[in-house]
């Protein structure tokens, strides 16, 4: 698991865009798998006016579907135990039958995050994925994305301003620093060689300093 940091305005977001092949590259050149192999999981607000969580996660399935689209057993089974990996169980109020937009902005990011999951591709590309989420929920899906890369081999590539968590649970930072390029090391080796303080312009590990 690999988490992209750096300041507002650096490229994130940019980088995870070309990557998924949402947009062509400014300059140079990158080789990857075919993009229908990468999930990607963007920060954008939606809104789905009379489509239930069941349905956006569903959209995960897609590509494995016949012509009509028809969902097997199979693709059921997958769609909830996507939901129960990012905290939603199966209660009484039944989630998969709710509507999406009744959901908190942090609640439908975690719906967007089950659908990437049911795409069970080998990329996962994430535009900060906790965002809006508080912090049990933050921790969950982070631990979640980890367990990914190291239990089902999974190349997993997150944008985050979630600094401590990223340093604790990453297992390599890709540090974006304006005007001097890209850095891809251990967070140990990175703090080390003071390209944190390099790149946010400040030593964020004494924000009283």
């Amino acid at each position: 698991m690999v988490c992209m940091l750096g300041p507002n305005g650096c490229g994130k977001s940019t980088l995870l865009r070309t990557l998924a092949g949402l947009q062509p590259a400014l300059s140079g050149e990158y080789t990857h798998c075919d993009t229908k192999h990468i999930a990607l999981v963007l920060t954008e607000r939606l809104s789905m006016d009379n489509t239930t969580v069941h349905d956006v996660v569903a959209m995960g399935r897609y590509p494995y579907t016949s012509f009509l689209g028809g969902l097997t057993e199979t693709d059921e089974a997958i769609i909830a135990e996507s939901l129960r990996q990012v905290g939603f169980e199966n209660r009484e109020s039944k989630i998969e039958n709710s509507f999406f937009n009744a959901h908190s902005d942090g609640e439908k990011q975690r719906i967007l995050i089950a659908k990437a999951l049911a795409q069970q591709t080998p990329i996962i590309l994430l535009d900060e994925p906790t965002a809006h989420l508080d912090l049990p929920h933050r921790i969950l899906v982070l631990r979640l994305l980890r367990n990914l890369a190291h239990e089902q081999s999974k190349t997993v590539l997150i944008s985050t301003h979630e600094l401590d968590l990223a340093l604790a649970l990453s297992d390599r930072i890709l540090l974006m620093t304006p005007g001097r390029g890209i850095q891809l090391d251990t967070a140990a080796n990175l703090k080390k060689a003071n390209a944190f303080t390099s790149a946010f312009g400040m030593d964020i590990f004494d924000p009283l300093g």
